[in-house]
């Protein structure tokens, strides 16, 4: 449908002829029950800048009953086409156009997502509309520069809730009117209904009373926290309004659970909507927690950036995205009385080593990306558009001084409430502010793509005294086909000075001068108030982690580092050079033997549970795709046997203990290791602490069924005992994961060759199809990805067809093979820019592969 992707320049004429006044929307949705379509009926007021003109309005729709504009009535037949309706002959000011449709639920959670719950056996509602779905439930100009205040009627079954953007009006019949929005964009727009189990609270202060809600299913209210949420959303309220000097925007703040959606949340203006498997069933770590208070404070901080104040068009998405990612951690970390003043740990850990990824692949960009389509921004929720760029504001932070950059965001925010603006704008109130030239800052940041490197060159006497120190930038080259040219940037960055504390045996930064901040820029920048020093153990470039930058460390700190890396006193030096060390692992400087190596010696010290379960990840994935094929086996028979021996050891009951609980059981292999799964799931055996409970079954139940032990006897056994939604979902993983090429192909089929799963059963399958133990059984699936996957493209969605294109392309094959498959496929296919995008990313993760097993061998 050629009609739905809308160029830039499309939507730029489209603002410049129309302004848009208010929306009513009527939606009959009396029959979600039993699903198929509904009836929706949107009357749209706006102005034209000129007689005569014509232009478009957007509606993705299986049918159109009714197009009448200024009273005239106009053939569907003749002007509904590839999802648009034209409208020609548009009068000079006022014009009225009212919409009558068949529009459509869905599975895939985009537009109006239908979901029944296996428990009750209910359906369940709500609205996904960014980037261009709202167009899927109501006839709208889909841009975000086209604001207007919006009224929903909605008709709903008996019983049912139906929850908006404003707050909830008393139910006439069965009818819920809701008050006119304020003027927001078509995108973040909400609708969630059906008979959703609520808990209502307030945030008072000072005279100011928003109403907070929170919303899931009634089969989730037992393990609703409510009162963790609703203390880290009050958090948020106090910390935002402070530092934006703005109050907040909305009538009401309602956060909504809800099922099978694809992202982490959404900031439908007052209207939150969250991924449901944050109400957690069993017990997580901490690290789940702080996770989950990330994700709430990001969409409370969209409140003001991105809704309040909106981009003009999707090439600002970074800064949309950045700014709450940035402001969230923030809030984590300073807020009085958070439990998470760590958060900065966290941010390094997680949300640098994505942005570090996703630079290195071939589809690498600015920050401020080029997006001349819908295609392009689909594709760009990525690592540079939230973690590089929440990197880079950190590092503007540095720059312009932290008070300086929010009196900044204040101006913006009173200067341009309930508008749209460009990057221009945020960074003229940044200058003012400031009084820093912020031209030449942007250039090198924000319009050029890739990673410096810094490392410290020092020398010193037969003493230990430092006689000379340098920092070296380096640009390396950008990954072949990625556009533009290598740029060394402006830093602003700390350098720590690490020695062994004689008392606690720990490294520790002297309080008084151990740490020393300063601008990098240029080749080679020297650092003379360190001349004359003695020498410490460890020299930590970017120490506080105030940049965006890859790291190396000097041959002597890297060897004291290699001993003691768990010995920082501190979370944030210790998360800085494991990150290093991935770096060098993922870029084979460091095999991934010394790798597994570095982390066994210093993982049992590392207290910070986030950091654990990241390197977990980070070993598992090492070993599987980049140790040596040789001795692959050798290596993960030895961290299974220290995940075992780390369960073993662990404080019962402890975070540690669950998580090296879930790492034996991703990785255990012998005989005897799958026996003691077993035991652990049959209660024949227990480990002092650890509850098997329903998510862990699954998890020993789904390694059972991948390595062959369990089959679908057991698998529909534990169903029985989890009939619930993540149980359908956790029993399509275990299937899936079936070592026999029945099951494989019984899995393929019902992703590839069907399209009738909902999203979340879609992406447990792929999950599950997907086992590294497994290259050989799965390797005739190579040549059935590049045979189907321009197909899967062109007839699914995007988010079902970016799940099938990315989860099922044959990554664990790692072979100069595979990478001649995917170059031919290139050249015959000729896929559009957005899927080539995805595929040369995979393939790029092959080529990294083959370099590190290369360096491991």
């Amino acid at each position: 449908m050629p009609g739905t992707n809308l160029t830039r320049e499309e939507a730029q004429q489209r603002a410049t002829l129309l302004t848009v006044d208010s929306y009513e929307i009527d939606l009959d949705l009396s029959g979600a029950q039993e699903g198929g379509t509904y009836r929706s009926a949107t009357t749209v007021r706006f102005d034209v800048a000129e007689t005569g003109a014509e232009s478009f309005i957007d509606l993705v729709a299986p049918a159109v009953h009714e197009v009448t504009l200024n009273g005239d009535t106009l053939d569907p037949d003749a002007v509904f086409k590839d999802s648009r309706i034209a409208l020609p002959g548009l009068l000079e000011g006022r014009n009225v156009l009212r919409v009558v449709a068949d529009c459509a639920y869905t599975n895939t959670g985009e537009g109006l997502h239908r979901f029944v719950d296996p428990v009750d056996e209910q359906a369940y509602l709500y609205t996904q509309f960014e980037v261009p779905d709202a167009r899927r439930v109501f006839a709208s100009f889909e841009q975000p520069d086209l604001k207007a205040t919006f009224q929903f009627t909605v008709r709903a079954p008996e019983g049912w809730t139906v929850i908006s953007n404003s707050p909830t009006p008393e139910a006439q019949d069965n009818v819920w009117v809701f008050e006119p929005t304020p003027r927001i964009s078509t995108y973040i727009t909400a609708l969630i209904v059906g008979p959703y189990h609520s808990v209502h609270s307030v945030y008072e202060k000072d005279g100011q009373s928003v109403p907070l809600g929170i919303y899931c299913r009634p089969s989730l209210a037992e393990y609703l926290d409510s009162d963790a949420i609703f203390e880290v959303t009050r958090q948020g309220f106090e910390w935002f309004q402070q530092k934006f000097d703005y109050a907040y925007p909305f009538e009401k703040y309602d956060q909504l659970f809800v099922p099978e959606f694809n992202a982490g949340a959404m900031e439908n203006a007052g209207a939150v909507t969250i991924r449901d498997q944050y109400v957690f069933r069993s017990k997580v770590t901490d690290a789940a927690y702080e996770m989950r208070a990330e994700t709430i404070l990001h969409e409370l901080a969209h409140m003001w950036f991105g809704d309040l104040v909106t981009m003009e068009w999707w090439n600002d998405l970074w800064l949309n995205e950045s700014f709450a990612t940035y402001t969230s951690i923030a809030c984590q970390a300073y807020a009085p009385g958070s439990r998470w003043p760590h958060a900065w740990t966290t941010f390094a850990n997680s949300m640098k080593t994505w942005a570090y990824r996703q630079d290195q692949l071939p589809s690498t960009h600015p920050i401020m990306a080029e997006i001349r389509d819908l295609d392009d921004v689909l594709v760009n929720f990525d690592g540079i558009t939230y973690a590089k760029g929440a990197s880079v504001l950190k590092q503007l932070v540095a720059y312009v001084g932290m008070d300086e950059f929010f009196r900044g965001v204040q101006a913006y925010f009173k200067r341009h409430a309930y508008g749209n603006t460009r990057l221009a704008d945020l960074l003229g109130a940044l200058e003012e502010t400031s009084g820093r030239d912020l031209s030449t800052w942007s250039k090198k940041w924000l319009e050029t793509a890739g990673i410096n490197i810094l490392r410290p060159e020092i020398e010193t006497d037969a003493d230990g005294v430092i006689t000379s120190f340098a920092i070296r930038q380096e640009a390396p080259a950008l990954p072949a086909g990625a556009k533009g040219e290598p740029t060394l940037r402006p830093h602003r960055i700390a350098v720590g000075l690490y020695d062994v504390d004689a008392a606690t045996g720990k490294l520790v930064r002297d309080d008084h001068d151990g740490r020393i901040e300063l601008d990098v820029d240029g080749e080679l920048t020297a650092v003379a108030q360190l001349v004359g020093r003695r020498r410490p153990a460890v020299v930590l470039l970017n120490d506080d982690d105030l940049s965006y930058a890859k790291v190396r460390l000097d041959e002597q700190s890297l060897a004291f580092v290699t001993e003691h890396l768990g010995d920082f006193a501190s979370s944030l030096p210790r998360a800085l050079c494991w990150a290093s060390a991935w770096d060098m692992t993922r870029d084979a400087e460091l095999p991934t033997r010394d790798y597994l190596s570095l982390v066994l010696s210093g993982i049992a010290k590392e207290s910070d549970i986030g950091v654990v379960q990241s390197l977990q990840r980070q070993v598992k994935l090492a070993l599987d795709l980049y140790a040596a094929p040789a001795t692959r086996e050798a290596l993960l028979t030895r961290w299974t046997d220290a995940t075992l021996a780390h369960l073993r050891s662990a404080d019962a009951g402890s975070d540690h203990q669950l998580a090296w609980a879930r790492a034996f059981a991703a990785t255990a292999r012998t005989p005897e290791q799958l026996d003691l799964l077993e035991a652990l799931l049959d209660g024949s055996q227990t480990v002092e602490g650890l509850v098997v409970d329903t998510e862990l079954r699954w998890a020993l139940v789904q390694r059972l069924a991948a390595v062959g032990r369990f089959d679908e006897a057991e698998i529909a056994a534990e169903y029985e005992r989890d009939r619930t939604a993540a149980g359908e979902r956790h029993a399509a993983t275990a299937r899936a994961a079936r070592p026999t090429s029945e099951a494989k192909a019984e899995a393929w089929a019902s992703v590839v060759d069907s399209d009738k799963l909902p999203n979340a059963v879609q992406e447990a399958v792929i999950a599950g199809f997907v086992q590294t133990d497994q290259r050989e059984l799965l390797a005739e699936y190579t040549d059935k990805y590049f045979e189907s996957v321009k197909g899967v493209w062109d007839s699914r969605s995007h988010e079902m067809a970016q799940q099938i294109a990315i989860g099922l392309y044959p990554a664990i094959q790692v072979s100069e093979e595979t990478l001649r498959k995917t170059d031919a496929w290139f050249s015959s296919a000729e896929p559009n820019a957005a899927l080539r995008r995805l595929v040369s990313e995979s393939r790029s993760g092959i080529e990294r592969a083959l370099k590190a097993q290369a360096a491991d061998a």
